[in-house]
């Protein structure tokens, strides 16, 4: 499994990963993106974003990178830097299949990913991911699975999967909506060969939706790595936007609320991998602070009140603007 590695790293880091949603496309659903990416985002320029973002985790001990066929270039970003260092080879690498980025780099554009979770999309996409990441994917994600997904039943589909994994790249799925806890426990059961198939699972959850918490054990008691994305609730939870009883929290432990926010998943011993979506490289060395933020009893108590309703709160992100 490659994500012994990270078993192996000895940095206050390496569980934390970073994802390049964020700085792969012009456009994404993160609050403060007009602040955070230069004025001109062309792809040279998000490109030398990506990379200083990658060139500054990696000397902090970040030793997982996340990218999806969906977020624009980000795939191609990643496999550029991967060529400029190629001594660089104690990194997990991991992708996602399942939806076409299909906004033409405009951030107006009516419609910015389509969905498909066919065994036509998934061989399509594959030679997609393997011309830029080659032998250096360790891990393909079908991208956003939920109850009703044909992923789940496409028996088709599934030998296909089980194939990649005898290759050699782990096989997972990420997960999205009110019903991500459905969804994971589908996925537990899907087994190829009399071997479970799925041996990832990348789910949301923040202090705002905590509802697939009792899943993502249950997965983590089964042997998977459960990534955990959207930590930060696409801004929601970052200085400029937190919630008073993360800002009351964040000051007592002299630490900003993203820290804090993250330093909350860091400790539950289900989550292997907690992804960082950092746009700029200050952000990044605020959330990589997550790593020795320590809060006490009633600290995690107060900010344990902050959850939402799964479908407000799915409700509210669906709202999000693309920026």
């Amino acid at each position: 499994m490659p994500f012994a590695r990270l078993a192996k790293a000895t940095t206050a880091t390496a569980h934390v990963g970073l994802g390049l949603a964020a700085v792969g496309r012009p456009g994404y659903i993160t609050l403060g993106r007009d602040r955070d990416l230069p004025e001109d985002r062309t792809p040279d320029a998000l490109r030398e974003r990506a990379h200083e973002l990658l060139d500054a985790s990696y000397a902090q001990g970040v030793r997982y990178f996340d990218v999806a066929r969906s977020y624009g270039r980000a795939e191609e970003f990643l496999a550029g830097w991967l060529r400029d260092h190629p001594d660089v080879q104690d990194v997990v690498i991991g992708s996602k299949w399942g939806y076409a980025y299909t906004a033409d780099w405009r951030t107006d554009a009516e419609v910015h990913e389509v969905k498909d979770h066919s065994v036509e999309a998934f061989e399509r996409q594959r030679a997609e991911t393997g011309e830029l990441l080659g032998e250096r994917l360790d891990l393909y994600q079908i991208h956003s699975v939920t109850p009703d997904s044909p992923a789940l039943t496409d028996t088709a589909l599934h030998a296909r999967l089980a194939d990649l994994a005898a290759s050699g790249v782990t096989v997972g799925i990420s997960t999205s909506g009110p019903a991500q806890a459905d969804a994971i426990r589908a996925a537990l059961s899907v087994v190829v060969g009399g071997k479970p198939l799925f041996r990832t699972v990348q789910a949301t959850y923040n202090l705002l939706e905590t509802s697939a918490a009792e899943a993502l054990a249950e997965a983590h008691e089964a042997g998977l790595t459960v990534i955990v994305k959207e930590a930060l609730a696409n801004g929601r939870l970052t200085p400029d936007a937190a919630p008073p009883a993360l800002r009351a929290v964040a000051a007592e432990a002299d630490a900003t609320c993203d820290a804090v926010a993250l330093a909350t998943i860091l400790r539950l011993p289900w989550a292997g991998v907690v992804l960082s979506g950092a746009a700029t490289v200050l952000q990044l060395a605020s959330n990589l602070h997550a790593a020795v933020v320590d809060l006490d009893d009633d600290q995690l108590a107060r900010l344990a009140g902050m959850r939402e309703e799964p479908a407000a709160y799915w409700k509210h992100r669906s709202g999000l603007p693309w920026s």
